[in-house]
């Protein structure tokens, strides 16, 4: 096919398409250790799962301020947005089951010490989703920054403490336990949020706004809990329930987590409509 005459091809001067995206670091920044063939898998999956992660928290944190602000309704496009690269996120699972157990044990001696569990970015999420524990913290601890900015994390309202905090703006009753509480605690279900919210839903005329809040938080609470399902059962095809790399149980860790809902009385409710 001839290149379209209109197209430049001399870039000693501009910004080209590589230079906008910093490719040259991107693809560069895959070091096998070991050699072996499938380990570039390994790498690309879990760096561009974090670059995906890095676009889900400029989201939740935006559509949270947002929510926190009185202003719902551009938090939707946000929220809708996280769902969808959660889906990708889950996709990934699928490309990297293609590692068998073989082929994972020709490189796994190279990780050392690293493991999935110290992704700091996925705490992140899971802060900001609500799930917060601060033992969780200590494998960030030999960095100075970044331990700073996770106990800060761990310390702030979370995007349900945001949803909350609007119902109340909104003249719902809610409890004042569930308004200003210590933010660094895993989140307890409240008898008047889930009251709140049923209200909301028995009356989605008046309170539509709040109830397509409230659908987008379940997307996300749904994709999440996909996404760590299809974590656990990667792992336990690969290397079934050996101890992870970083010491971790593996899959006996993953499976507990799976018992950690979030949103609570955004599921409780559905009994009671």
């Amino acid at each position: 096919m001839p290149m379209d005459n209109n197209i430049r091809t001399d870039f000693s001067d501009a910004m080209s398409y590589g230079d906008y995206l910093h490719l040259d670091d991107i693809l560069s920044a895959q070091h096998r250790l070991s050699g072996h063939h499938d380990e570039m898998l390994f790498l690309i999956i879990h760096q561009a799962s974090e670059l995906w992660m890095k676009l889900i928290l400029h989201e939740l944190y935006a559509a949270a301020e947002s929510i926190r602000g009185g202003d719902l309704e551009p938090s939707f496009k946000m929220l809708s947005r996280v769902s969808r690269i959660q889906q990708q996120l889950t996709q990934s699972w699928s490309i990297l089951s293609t590692l068998t157990p073989a082929e994972y044990m020709g490189f796994r001696h190279s990780l050392g010490q690293s493991s999935g569990f110290q992704s700091h970015q996925n705490r992140l999420i899971e802060f900001a989703l609500g799930n917060k524990n601060a033992r969780m913290l200590a494998v960030f601890r030999h960095k100075t920054e970044l331990y700073a900015q996770m106990q800060e994390a761990l310390r702030a309202p979370s995007l349900y403490d945001a949803a909350i905090g609007a119902l109340a703006t909104r003249g719902l009753p809610v409890d004042p336990a569930a308004l200003n509480r210590d933010w660094s605690l895993d989140y307890e279900p409240n008898a008047s949020v889930e009251d709140a919210w049923l209200t909301v839903y028995r009356d989605v005329d008046q309170y539509w706004d709040l109830y397509e809040l409230a659908e987008k938080l379940v997307d996300i609470g749904s994709q999440q809990q996909i996404w760590r399902f299809n974590h656990m059962t990667t792992v336990e095809r690969i290397i079934g329930h050996k101890q992870g790399t970083g010491g971790s149980s593996g899959v006996t860790y993953l499976k507990r987590v799976l018992d950690q809902q979030f949103f609570p009385e955004l599921w409780s409710l559905r009994t009671k409509l």
